[in-house]
């Protein structure tokens, strides 16, 4: 039976600027089962979970249910949550977590600081293990669950202390898809060897490219931009590129990203179609999911010094 994931990955369809659009994310833990819209369609009050979606609107801040992998019995039984909140901006990024008995007081947070960076002193500083989110969410797409379970299962297993198992991180045909924290950072295809391999690198703070969709913390161009930056330039270190500047003008993008040290780029990043249409979920109609395509990559002057970054229409050294 052919699925969504399936026809992607024959496909060959690209995935950086997928990733989901989200400076700031708020984790819920919540077992049981879940449902296609899990925040009220779980054993989470859906009065709850209404009532947090509606917080979060245009604050950027997204919310989302979480779960440890395993079996998830229909069990009511009262339990306490863990909670995570992470900041993904570059240079900015921090994670932090608690554990409640009572969600309701999520809704004492003040979104809009929330999604600007400040966390106002919730919970502690998460010290443990970076976290691996795997979508595994079946009631919104089979390839979730059928690609997502076994791998968030498999990294449990292998001892992987920060993986979880996630309610929606869209892009269901890139399956088994993956967000690690606290850098924001989205991955598509993935398997245990390579999750392990990007897990290990976020703890030595770098980005792995293999797989990534793009960082959560910027829209769609912005996200295949500063990938294009990094592949052009073989830089790796997490929180040193910045999206300072992006100008759309007719299906384009003139997106600039600027280094830590100094050095910008110019992005040229145009939407274009994928052909032939392909679901976008399976069941789904066959459509022509917009993708982004870069077109250059121009090294710009040096802010500090003056000195070009590299060779007119090049990606400087």
């Amino acid at each position: 039976m052919s699925t969504c994931a399936t026809t992607s990955r024959e496909l060959d369809e690209p995935l950086a600027g997928t990733a989901a659009t989200a400076r700031t994310w708020l984790l819920v833990e919540q077992t049981g089962p879940w449902g296609a819209k899990a925040l009220t369609s779980s054993h989470l009050d859906p009065g709850l979970g209404r009532a947090l979606e509606t917080a979060a609107q245009g604050t950027g801040v997204r919310v989302a249910l979480i779960r440890r992998p395993g079996h998830h019995a229909d069990t009511r039984t009262a339990a306490r949550h863990q909670v995570y909140v992470a900041h993904t901006a570059p240079g900015r990024t921090w994670l932090r977590s608690c554990v409640t008995s009572d969600p309701r007081r999520l809704l004492d947070l003040d979104f809009a600081a929330l999604g600007a960076g400040d966390h106002g002193g919730f919970g502690t500083p998460h010290t443990g293990s970076p976290l691996a989110l795997v979508c595994t969410n079946g009631k919104r797409d089979r390839c979730c669950a059928l690609l997502g379970r076994p791998l968030a299962g498999e990294l449990a297993a292998a001892g992987e202390e920060g993986v979880w198992e996630i309610t929606h991180l869209g892009g269901h045909r890139f399956a088994p898809t993956v967000l690690v924290l606290p850098y924001g950072y989205a991955y598509g295809r993935t398997e245990a060897h390579t999750v392990k391999e990007i897990l290990a690198a976020v703890r030595a703070g770098r980005v792995v490219l293999r797989g990534c969709r793009g960082s959560s913390a910027w829209d769609r161009p912005g996200q295949a931009a500063e990938l294009a930056v990094r592949a052009a330039t073989g830089e790796d270190a997490a929180g040193v590129l910045d999206i300072v500047g992006t100008q759309e003008a007719d299906g384009r993008w003139e997106v600039t990203v600027a280094h830590t040290d100094g050095r910008r780029w110019q992005v040229t990043v145009a939407s274009g179609a994928s052909q032939p249409p392909r679901p976008e979920s399976c069941g789904a109609a066959l459509k022509t999911p917009a993708r982004m395509d870069v077109v250059a990559v121009t090294a710009l002057a040096d802010r500090v010094s003056g000195a070009p970054g590299g060779p007119p229409g090049t990606a400087g050294p």
